[in-house]
């Protein structure tokens, strides 16, 4: 693989980060080139002192240490994280947030407990409808007074399901400060805004939580500030992204690839289908990775083109439920939930005219 580094999207008032979407990347993104998506800056933790409390509505509040967590089963999980801001900047109309082009998206295989193991030695109650889930990172936000810590729920039936993870590793290495050590959440199939980092308080309630980040932010918004008709985010949406060429690249005549990624959250990805022709005409790509759940597929097409001239690439997936992104994502104020058909312009250019022209 090339040298190919994270791409800068913001530093202040926090660091944010792209993966570089490539062609020649694998399945498994490196954990120095997986996104970087943070809200305050990155905090500052003392293992030797850090602890994981579950309380609220349990019959025992616990405390466990980090080797604690480590001495129980492990399990490993392979999942694909994608931002709800991602493609943001690819709207048509601007959206406010972090101008997210098409890389708050990795893959990673995860390491760690079962959260249900956890929560069942606290004893959540009956009663108990959410777990909150409360990260160390913290900081001030123009719509509150004080400091906020980053905190979002869970159903009490996600928070339960086999595959929700607490997470001490990353491609089979200690999690990265960056991404979360000591412990991070990891709910397969959502948004990683659901994926608290820097973990350190679990809270299960019987009512629904309204913490900024759960009712301000990552909620969809019809129109600016109409806070009374605002959705929760979904799943995740079916969704692809043409890897290479890239936006306005010129490529010789003849053959060249195609390639990119695919992905549906908990779904399948059964279908990606590829035009040259901005739409008129559209056919199968060929999958370069098996359908696992909760990961992407790379595909690759091969395409044979003998007439010099721009050219407009489109990649079009389908899930398992039949779900086909649509050609135009529905917008909204915050600018989450881009799944639109990724549109690439190219040039295709014949390489002996070309150095006739410079000879």
């Amino acid at each position: 693989m090339r040298d190919i580094h994270l791409v800068p999207v913001s530093y202040f008032p926090s660091e944010n980060l792209e993966f570089p979407m490539v062609a020649d990347s694998q399945t498994i993104t490196p954990n120095e080139l997986f996104y970087v998506r943070n809200h305050f800056e990155y905090p500052q933790i003392d293992i030797n002192t850090w602890n994981l409390t579950i309380e609220g509505f349990v019959d025992r509040p616990i405390k466990f240490t980090y080797a604690d967590l480590k001495g129980m089963n492990k399990v490993t999980l392979a999942a694909t994280l994608e931002c709800a801001d991602n493609k943001r900047s690819l709207f048509e109309k601007k959206a406010q947030g972090n101008q997210f082009g098409l890389g708050a998206i990795s893959h990673a295989v995860w390491g760690g407990v079962r959260l249900k193991d956890v929560l069942y030695q606290a004893g959540v109650s009956p009663d108990t409808t959410e777990i909150i889930f409360e990260g160390l990172d913290s900081g001030q936000r123009n719509d509150m007074d004080g400091c906020v810590f980053f905190e979002r729920s869970l159903p009490i039936d996600k928070a339960f399901h086999p595959d929700t993870l607490l997470a001490y590793e990353m491609n089979g290495e200690q999690l990265a400060d960056k991404h979360g050590f000591p412990i991070r959440l990891i709910v397969p199939g959502w948004y990683a805004v659901a994926s608290v980092k820097w973990l350190h308080r679990i809270r299960a309630v019987d009512e629904p939580f309204m913490g900024p980040f759960q009712s301000v932010d990552y909620v969809i918004l019809k129109k600016t500030n109409d806070y009374k008709h605002a959705e929760p985010l979904p799943p995740v949406l079916i969704n692809s992204s043409v890897a290479s060429p890239t936006e306005e690249q010129e490529i010789p005549l003849g053959k060249n690839i195609i390639n990119g990624y695919a992905w549906a959250g908990s779904q399948s990805v059964t279908k990606v289908e590829i035009s040259t022709d901005g739409g008129k005409h559209w056919s199968d790509a060929n999958f370069v990775d098996p359908d696992v759940q909760y990961s992407w597929r790379r595909w690759s097409f091969e395409w044979d083109v003998q007439k010099p001239g721009e050219y407009t690439i489109m990649s079009k997936a389908t899930n398992g439920t039949g779900e086909v992104q649509p050609l135009k994502a529905i917008w909204n104020a915050k600018g989450y939930l881009n799944n639109s058909i990724h549109t690439v312009r190219v040039h295709i250019i014949d390489p002996k005219l070309v150095n006739n022209v410079l000879h």
